[in-house]
């Protein structure tokens, strides 16, 4: 994610858990994995993903290339600072884990143009911001929650920073933003790897099956087809939107979107009669969606009404 993501959350709070002598968390059972050992793995293989997602990817792209897309020379020349943030947070974490460290796993980010680029970027800062907040109740120590906060507010700026500078849209936002479990963000990441080294340590984390929509920016009021494996009619489709989860049941293949905010929405079906979103009760998804206003129709209705 921009500059600052699920990974370097974990890594700047375990640095700062030195600096101030802060004791660290140890839960795992007789036989298991030292904890903090597989949160950090599984923080770097978050981080191996956006590191290689915009090294290779601008590698590809070429400062013409986002000429020709409209773009000013400045817009590339940040992305390639926000590769160098991720550069970092690899290496810190990889320097931590020492000989533990998972390794870089194969990814196809599918890629093909300055446009494919920027919408996978964008998908990627929302899923920091989901994923950090997911965290923040698993973290105990004031020390922790301290540090990571003030990394969350920057990582939300370069969030709105691409949703706004590149996106071209309104990256303002909703009243609040939406968090996202381990499993649920790791379903979000799956379809971009393709294959991790075999002496990878496995991680406690699964994906859920895939979810398809006939839309890829959801709205209200919106009639949305629903297709997955194992999704039905009689199930629901639960959006997890601007703080809270709102529930529409799937009707003919099909889904009403409810009245979602704007800003960053996660749909993932779940069990018919189900009051939340867990993964005990997920059938397939979440699917990431943008609504974001217009900045040029902001703009415009600013004007019109002055």
């Amino acid at each position: 994610m921009v500059a600052i993501s699920l990974a370097a959350v974990t890594s700047l709070i375990a640095a700062a858990a030195t600096v101030q002598g802060a004791p660290a968390q140890k839960r795992a059972a007789p036989g298991q994995a030292d904890i903090d050992t597989v949160i950090l793995n599984y923080a770097l293989t978050l981080e191996h993903l956006e590191n290689a997602f915009y090294r290779d990817s601008l590698k590809k792209l070429s400062a013409e290339d986002f000429s020709k897309a409209g773009y000013q020379p400045w817009i590339r020349q940040r992305f390639i600072e926000i590769g160098s943030h991720e550069k970092a947070h690899v290496q810190f974490l990889t320097k931590a884990l020492g000989d533990q460290a998972v390794k870089e796993c194969t990814y196809n980010f599918g890629v093909t143009d300055v446009k494919s680029f920027i919408a996978t970027s964008q998908l990627l800062e929302g899923v920091g911001v989901s994923a950090y907040l997911g965290a923040a109740a698993n973290i105990t120590s004031p020390a922790y929650l301290t540090a990571a906060g003030s990394i969350l507010t920057t990582e939300s700026r370069h969030a709105s920073w691409v949703q706004s500078s590149a996106a071209l849209s309104d990256g303002f936002g909703a009243p609040y933003d939406v968090a996202t479990n381990f499993n649920q963000t790791y379903s979000l990441a799956a379809p971009l790897i393709v294959k991790c080294p075999s002496g990878n340590t496995p991680l406690p984390v699964k994906a859920f099956p895939a979810l398809t929509l006939s839309e890829k920016v959801l709205k209200p009021g919106q009639n949305v087809k629903v297709s997955g494996k194992g999704v039905q009619d009689g199930q629901q489709v639960a959006f997890l939107t601007a703080g809270q989860t709102l529930f529409a049941p799937i009707q003919g293949g099909s889904v009403k979107v409810p009245q979602i905010s704007t800003g960053r929405t996660y749909a993932l079906v779940v069990k018919s009669g189900a009051k939340t979103a867990s993964d005990d009760n997920t059938v397939a998804g979440p699917v990431a969606s943008d609504y974001l206003r217009s900045a040029a129709t902001e703009a415009k209705a600013a004007q019109q009404s002055s």
